[in-house]
């Protein structure tokens, strides 16, 4: 019996800006698992080296990738794991804290206490901090906002946020606070080692949980424009007062750009920052092998990605008999799979758009025109030096130095894959078939 396809439905899980959360069960039936073709389980050593090598002492781990590529969706799988383990898990998007343009190391120690005690105060358990608490109404004595809060009056997380949400808006507020709160760094980060993270771990570990993790995710999306004459933002934050960011009191899982994978500071990050272990990056899903030739697992889990938002309720086997309720032939997905190099965003995006355009069965014209859309859209920003540049890594299928990085990988111009050779570097199928690129 052939299922039908509720489009609206449909529709709405092939939302490119949608992340599943796993506390949903439905989003359950979407997820597909691409560790095997990716090259290595990254979400699987994330979460061992929490619940098993290190379960009672606090660990820093560092996680990057292509934006687009699927971070914040296996970030939530580790957050549903861990709580499944009895871990307390304190997930959250910085952007949401944060301006992305002009952050400090206060502002991230701020956010994570705020989120932090926010989510303790979910569960029951109320922190009221001596040191943080007296310098929190300092601050806003001494910003002068009209922020009217008394001690007794207002919870941690709320002050925290009133001034955060005051000076989130205000770059000026915002430096006169920094200037405030920067010699008194070390005291800050010893109170809410004791007085928020401790104490919360204290608590936890009396309702019967493991441990406190948090997972700071979307800090990767913080602007590389220079912090002063020498550093850019990433290299400061990350860099510069990576051993501060590290010293918080419980299970960290930082998001940081992926820029400085190619930076010469790459050593210097991962030591003191990761603590002497390199971050863990996420590749894209590999549609061809090195030699050009079809990567066929791959395909074969992005084909079961678009069918199980089209069939959620039905195991992966059956779906395949159902792809023509949903393209006018196999060969249509498969062109969208493969144009879409692996990158879990742009494959989504193109089915929204020809779900914008017509009812399902989609067919190859739809696919086409919405694949030449995406292909103008990128084509335009192309210099003739960048075109010599992508011929370059295609011949060569490597990306080295921070320009690279910035002129193609953040651009998409070129993907990341990983395999049992390491790591290796593709151009955007998208651009691979424009007339500017044939030799």
């Amino acid at each position: 019996m052939t299922p039908k396809l509720d489009l609206q439905e449909f529709f709405a899980s092939c939302d490119p800006s949608r992340t599943l959360v796993f506390n949903n069960s439905q989003d359950w039936r979407y997820y597909i698992d691409f560790a095997s073709v990716r090259g290595g389980k990254v979400i699987e050593q994330l979460q061992r080296t929490i619940t098993r090598l290190s379960p009672n002492k606090p660990t820093c781990q560092l996680f990057t990738g292509h934006i687009g590529c699927g971070k914040s969706t296996e970030l939530r799988r580790l957050e549903a794991e861990l709580r499944w383990q009895d871990f307390h898990v304190v997930y959250f998007e910085s952007t949401q804290d944060l301006d992305m343009a002009d952050v400090d190391v206060t502002d991230i120690m701020l956010a994570i206490t705020r989120q932090v005690s926010e989510s303790l105060s979910e569960v029951g358990i109320e922190l009221r901090p001596g040191y943080l608490g007296k310098l929190l109404n300092e601050i806003i004595d001494f910003l002068q906002t009209p922020i009217e809060v008394k001690e007794v009056e207002i919870s941690l997380p709320l002050k925290i946020a009133k001034i955060t949400a005051k000076t989130k808006d205000s770059p000026k507020l915002r430096s006169k606070l920094r200037q405030y709160l920067e010699p008194q760094t070390n005291n800050i980060l010893q109170s809410i080692n004791e007085e928020v993270l401790g104490r919360g771990n204290q608590e936890l570990k009396q309702r019967f949980k493991k441990g406190l993790v948090v997972i700071v995710d979307n800090l990767d999306r913080v602007d590389p424009r220079a912090k002063t004459t020498e550093r850019s933002q990433p290299e400061y934050l990350f860099v510069d007062r990576g051993e501060q960011l590290r010293k918080l009191n419980c299970h960290l899982v930082y998001t940081i750009p992926l820029v400085l994978m190619f930076s010469n500071e790459v050593e210097a990050l991962k030591n003191r920052l990761g603590g002497g272990v390199a971050p863990k990056v996420l590749p894209m899903v590999p549609v061809q092998l090195r030699d050009g030739s079809e990567h066929q697992q791959g395909m074969a889990q992005l084909r079961q990605m678009v069918l199980a938002r089209a069939f959620p309720t039905f195991d992966p086997g059956q779906r395949l008999n159902f792809i023509t309720e949903v393209f006018d032939s196999t060969a249509t997905l498969d062109r969208l799979c493969r144009i879409s190099g692996g990158h879990v965003r742009n494959l989504l995006g193109l089915l929204y758009s020809c779900l914008q355009a017509q009812d399902p069965p989609i067919s190859r014209e739809c696919l086409e025109n919405s694949i030449r859309d995406y292909r103008e859209s990128l084509v335009t920003a192309i210099t003739d030096d960048e075109w010599k540049l992508l011929r370059e890594v295609t011949q060569r299928q490597r990306v080295t130095g921070e320009a690279d990085y910035q002129t193609l990988l953040r651009s998409l111009f070129v993907f990341e894959y990983h395999d049992n050779q390491g790591r290796w570097f593709g151009i955007n199928p998208v651009l691979a078939e424009t007339r500017e690129f044939q030799p």
